[in-house]
């Protein structure tokens, strides 16, 4: 049983998982949206949405934090577009969108975005 352990495993070991949360992240930043799969958007949704809280208050520390899971472009991106666009909202900066399954293997497919 899987009592108290959080996070979907996505088919993969501890650093595969990682690395590909890590470059959703960067490719869903750069574009402001992507499609993917439900499992991966759900996952991705926490990471993306604590980068923007952090960017929001970009302390010395809270860069730091951010500048381990971005590129420096992206981390300069963050602080200074997309989190003061956020300035008042206390939250849900994403959105999921349902497409339908993926034709080859049946895979639920969303589009995930910022919200406006």
């Amino acid at each position: 049983m899987r009592k108290l352990n959080k996070g979907r495993k996505l088919s993969r070991k501890v650093g595969p998982r990682k690395m590909l949360l890590r470059v959703l992240a960067n490719n869903f930043l750069l574009h402001g949206r992507i499609k993917t799969t439900e499992a991966k958007a759900k996952e991705l949704r926490s990471i993306v949405e604590k980068m923007i809280t952090r960017a929001k208050n970009a302390n010395l520390a809270n860069r730091r934090l951010l500048a381990r899971e971005l590129t420096p472009e992206l981390n300069k991106k963050i602080i200074d577009d997309i989190a003061p666009k956020y300035a008042e909202r206390q939250g849900g900066y994403t959105r999921i969108i349902r497409m339908g399954p993926r034709n080859s293997d049946g895979a639920q497919m969303v589009i995930f975005e910022l919200v406006k």
